[in-house]
């Protein structure tokens, strides 16, 4: 990008994130007319952790996504369509919706029908995975018949898809004016929207190349970090975690780590503010997920920018900041982005959101952000976000799940709006039957700080200084 271009006036770059915008818009608004459900599927064997006495169909849906159908033996009626994390690169695996089915196994072993998809396309595509949830929950009205009440749920990655179908779905266009959804269920959220949900992993990347160097490796293409990963450059996560380990040593015991590599550790976690063990991780979706942001959905274009950034919690914070890359993000890719993966906080159904305060992937101070869309769209009210004293990300416990979602179900049902209070009490009335175990974790007074509290906030783009 040109130094020209960041010198046009501000009404000059109105305009034209304006006109990215809407054309993005429409093409968006093209797309998100699910295809017609096939008849059928095939009934088929019910894979292991599914209550016993089910009945599953297995199939591929009219634009090529794998999904999975179950009605247990003592349904109660009621449907939830789930929408799966990750997002995964890559080939579409005809196991991830059965993976997804038994890692949920919940919520048939709690009486509730189930219907998920593994999208018909890989990355970082929200708009056309939340197509692919309307197209499984008609592929199981179409195989079933009209459950009583439909709970849209979404985990991690998931949830902001489920927000998303909510908000193109959820005005009954074409369902014969009828919602097709009655509440939603959003857990362990990555709600931030577009770029805020991905920012840190830039921050990841700037800060890990001034402390390890290795990614690239000096003698390597010296690509621009936000690019995550050239496209003619291949890398699989144990080649990235090879140099991660050489580095940091994170897969070491602490006394097997050198003093450099226990520093270098410290150094980018204490940074960056993510525990040791999620590291890898982190850093393979900071190469392979911003790979497909920028390549696969924006042609090349970076939405992502770290300039006015201040890094802190280093040895030397100083020298940190004058060492590492910075980048200015182009409000034309920003803004298409955001097409795709922004939410508008307009949703006309309860929304109940659940996560841990100390997630480990999805940080808890995205709720603040997405309290605040709900609160700009207009559904404020029809919003109520609970929270636990749990460590995990993919999965809490049992008794958990079926406390907020029999707390959503009383709220659409009855019109009882549930408190974190009432929740917790409701948990606790659950854990002999739920996995005893993993007890209840509720923390009913949490409210989380906003995100620009643990992701440092950016400059705005596009203006003439």
């Amino acid at each position: 990008m040109s130094d020209r271009f960041f010198s046009l006036t501000r009404p000059a770059l109105d305009r034209l994130v304006v006109v990215a915008v809407l054309a993005t818009a429409l093409m968006t608004a093209a797309q998100a007319q699910p295809a017609s459900a096939p008849a059928g599927g095939i009934a088929s064997i019910c894979p292991k952790g599914v209550v016993a006495g089910s009945r599953c169909v297995s199939g591929r849906d009219s634009a090529g996504a794998f999904y999975w159908l179950v009605v247990p033996a003592n349904w109660n009626g009621t449907l939830v369509v789930h929408a799966h994390g990750g997002p995964e690169f890559g080939r579409l695996r005809v196991k991830r919706p059965v993976e997804d089915l038994q890692r949920w196994s919940i919520w048939t072993r709690a009486g509730f029908a189930y219907a998920g998809t593994g999208y018909h396309q890989t990355g970082v595509a929200v708009a056309s995975a939340a197509q692919d949830i309307e197209r499984v929950r008609r592929v199981f009205v179409a195989a079933f018949g009209a459950p009583s009440r439909t709970i849209l749920h979404g985990n991690s990655w998931g949830a902001s898809v489920a927000a998303k179908a909510a908000e193109l779905f959820g005005d009954g266009s074409g369902n014969d004016g009828k919602p097709p959804y009655d509440g939603v269920l959003l857990t362990s959220g990555v709600l931030g929207g577009a770029p805020k949900s991905y920012d840190f992993r830039l921050d990841l990347r700037v800060v890990y190349e001034v402390v390890c160097g290795n990614h690239p490796l000096p003698g390597e293409l010296q690509y621009p970090l936000w690019q995550g990963l050239p496209l003619d450059i291949k890398m699989t996560r144990p080649e990235l975690a090879a140099r991660v380990n050489e580095c940091t040593g994170v897969d070491l015991k602490p006394e097997a780590r050198s003093a450099s590599q226990q520093r270098n550790l410290e150094t980018v976690t204490r940074v960056i503010r993510i525990p040791e063990r999620t590291l890898i991780s982190h850093l393979e979706w900071a190469t392979r997920g911003l790979q497909d942001i920028v390549f696969t959905r924006l042609g090349g274009r970076n939405p992502f920018g770290n300039e006015g950034v201040r890094y802190v919690g280093s040895a030397d914070d100083d020298a940190l900041n004058a060492s590492v890359a910075r980048y200015r993000a182009d409000p034309a890719a920003q803004a298409a982005f955001a097409v795709d993966a922004d939410l508008q906080g307009r949703i006309a159904v309860p929304v109940l959101t659940l996560h841990a305060i100390d997630d480990p992937t999805a940080f808890v101070e995205l709720e603040s952000t997405f309290r605040d869309t709900m609160t700009r769209g207009g559904s404020a009210d029809r919003l109520v976000q609970v929270f636990s004293d749990d460590h995990e990300h993919s999965y809490l416990a049992d008794a958990e799940y079926v406390a907020v979602m029999r707390s959503l179900l009383a709220w659409v049902e009855r019109g009882e709006k549930p408190t974190p209070q009432g929740v917790a009490s409701r948990c606790g009335g659950l854990e002999a039957t739920f996995h005893p175990a993993t007890g209840c974790r509720f923390h009913p007074d949490y409210r989380p700080p906003p995100l620009a509290s643990r992701v440092p906030p950016r400059l705005q783009v596009g203006l003439t200084e």
